[in-house]
């Protein structure tokens, strides 16, 4: 387990415009299907108590996000299946450089704190293999953190990830040339409905997972899970980590998340995870609360000592 230290007076000053420079400012990426409107709440939790954070936008997400006209009401299911998608020519380069472009921006105002969650931590790993000597803290919101294992692809082949409830939530069958993994997140079928919700967030009312699908978009690059990923160990390894560990995650099952954590940790013995455990389901814990504690406390091992 590591915990920073730094900072200094002149750092800490507050300046005319009210800013304290050097008081670490969150950076947080989403998974796959998502965009930077999932951290709403705990970007609201976060302004609450007094920190800086700023959730981003993957490349094909948010705004740039695409919509199959034949994913609109009335959908053409056979026309779902083929319909081309610019999200195909989106790689985990493109997420990376994107995300850099934010961390050097944040990073003038002071420490950069990054947070990734479920396929948002293949960026987070590629962000730190690009700048390590900009960021401070990675997160890890059971989150997808490649290292012996090269990709997303390889790792949901381990028996550690037999047993998630991804395999169960059926994607609409797209031939491999399209280049998208899509999701009918507007399915009427039942069935579909009771596997999002087994993977995303069992325990939440009916009523909440039907607000949650309607903000996630179909598709998703599927080169981002194929790609290589490692954190490589002079780069990414040098930059303390936090992992939040989910125990009632049934996409990423807590088995594959410690196998993620113990291959980190071999990969870097000298700076392994600081791990806490939330019982929490993939979506994270349904109190913003807890949230903001365990995100605080990555904060607050970053202050120096008074």
């Amino acid at each position: 387990m590591s915990n920073l230290s730094g900072g200094s007076d002149k750092s800490d000053r507050v300046h005319d415009d009210g800013q304290r420079r050097g008081a670490p400012t969150f950076i947080l990426v989403h998974g796959a299907g998502s965009n930077s409107y999932g951290w709403s709440p705990v970007l609201r939790e976060l302004g609450m108590r007094g920190h800086r954070a700023v959730a981003v936008d993957l490349p094909g997400h948010g705004a740039g996000a695409y919509f199959p006209l034949s994913y609109q009401t009335p959908q053409d299911p056979e026309r779902l299946r083929t319909e081309p998608s610019p999200i195909a020519r989106v790689t985990l380069e493109d997420c990376a450089a994107h995300v850099v472009g934010v961390v050097r921006a944040v990073h003038r105002n002071g420490p950069v704190i990054l947070v990734g969650q479920s396929l948002g931590g293949v960026t987070v790993n590629a962000v730190a293999n690009h700048v390590p000597e900009l960021i401070s803290h990675l997160v890890y919101a059971s989150a997808f953190c490649p290292t012996r294992h090269a990709s997303v692809a390889q790792l949901m082949t381990t028996p550690e990830a037999s047993t998630s409830s991804l395999f169960g939530l059926t994607a609409v069958d797209t031939p491999p040339e399209l280049g998208v993994n899509r999701v009918n997140w507007r399915s009427g079928d039942p069935a579909f409905f009771a596997a999002a919700k087994e993977a995303l967030g069992s325990d939440l009312p009916d009523a909440e997972v039907r607000a949650l699908l309607n903000t996630l978009e179909p598709d998703e690059s599927a080169a981002i899970g194929a790609a290589d990923a490692r954190g490589l160990p002079e780069k990414w390894g040098r930059v303390p980590r936090t992992f939040l560990r989910f125990t009632e995650d049934r996409a990423i099952p807590p088995a594959l998340q410690d196998l993620m954590i113990r291959e980190a940790d071999g990969t870097t013995p000298h700076n392994p995870f600081r791990v806490r455990s939330l019982a929490a389901p993939h979506i994270g814990p349904r109190d913003v609360a807890v949230w903001g504690d365990e995100l605080d406390r990555v904060a607050g091992s970053m202050r120096p000592a008074r």
